[in-house]
């Protein structure tokens, strides 16, 4: 049986910058999916060709701006992998997908990782992803377009504010 690729360590920089890029993007995210109880999961196959996965429930609010997270440890494992996805020298693919409760049933809209952000994801794919598995009990979700998360670069950081 052949090994698997070693994962080469990302370089520090480029790990922080990723880190300011994922803080950027879940700001962007939680902004776009507005008030309610949402659900993150993040799916990433990693170039050792091993599949790692972070979910984290949320309540946002914008009046008063809120948010809360229910566990801790999920969230910073979710963000962890977020950054590394972004950052993607040991990432070969990722995708996200937040659902959000919902009546008669949970909405759900997902961005792929490419270029370091997140970008809306065919919407095609995501209602086909979110087929439950035969035999698996799961609460179907109603799929709908991402909202395009507006990616504020080093220069925007740089330019007067006026």
């Amino acid at each position: 049986m052949p090994a698997r690729p070693a994962l080469a360590r990302p370089d520090d920089a480029a790990v922080a910058t990723a880190m300011g890029r994922a803080l950027t993007a879940l700001a962007a995210l939680f902004q776009a999916l507005g008030d309610g109880e949402h659900t993150i999961n993040l799916v990433a196959e990693r170039t050792d060709d091993t599949f790692v996965t972070a979910q984290a429930d949320l309540s946002v609010g914008t009046a008063p701006l809120r948010l809360a997270v229910l566990d801790e440890d999920d969230f910073c494992a979710l963000r962890t992998l977020l950054v590394f996805a972004l950052e993607g020298s040991t990432v070969r693919s990722a995708v996200l997908v937040a659902t959000t409760a919902g009546e008669p049933q949970p909405r759900a809209c997902g961005w792929s990782v490419r270029g370091g952000w997140l970008h809306p994801m065919d919407t095609a794919k995501l209602r086909q992803a979110l087929i439950p598995c035969p035999g698996v009990p799961a609460v179907r979700r109603e799929a709908y377009d991402a909202p395009v998360l507006s990616q504020i670069t080093d220069t925007d950081e740089e330019r007067p504010r006026g």
